[in-house]
């Protein structure tokens, strides 16, 4: 089995992890963790729908310099912050991923954390698809 790190020029270098990981042979790609950090390293402005969008942005970036495309998620976790402000804005959120995936959810598991790497960053996507 080959593994090949792909880490797309359109998002922030990486430090101590790849954005994309993909097993040749069964053509799993495992997301790395994405935050609201824009390409220079830093957290978007805006608040969690904000920091949302880019993350899962940065996600279906990821996914797409691995051969992906956003159907071909298969499992999704979302680390939450602040997980009153997350339900709050659900309706938001939603709309996002509509535009930016489409209708179609993959396994998905919203988990409430006390902080994430990036002290301003309030929400973070992780992943697989298979392609």
């Amino acid at each position: 089995m080959m593994v090949t790190r792909v880490n797309p020029p359109g998002l922030a270098r990486p430090s101590g992890f790849s954005h994309a990981v993909v097993a040749e042979g069964s053509r799993v790609v495992f997301l790395a963790g994405q935050t609201g950090m824009d390409a220079t390293g830093g957290i978007v402005g805006g608040g969690l729908v904000a920091q949302f969008e880019q993350a899962l942005a940065n996600l279906l970036a990821a996914l797409e310099a691995a051969g992906g495309r956003p159907e071909q998620l298969a499992s999704l976790t979302v680390y939450i912050v602040d997980m009153d402000d997350y339900r709050a804005r659900a309706r938001d959120v939603g709309a996002v991923w509509r535009r930016l995936v489409g209708r179609d959810y993959p396994a998905m598991a919203g988990i409430g954390v006390a902080r994430l790497w990036d002290a301003e960053a309030v929400v973070e996507i992780q992943g697989y698809a298979v392609i």
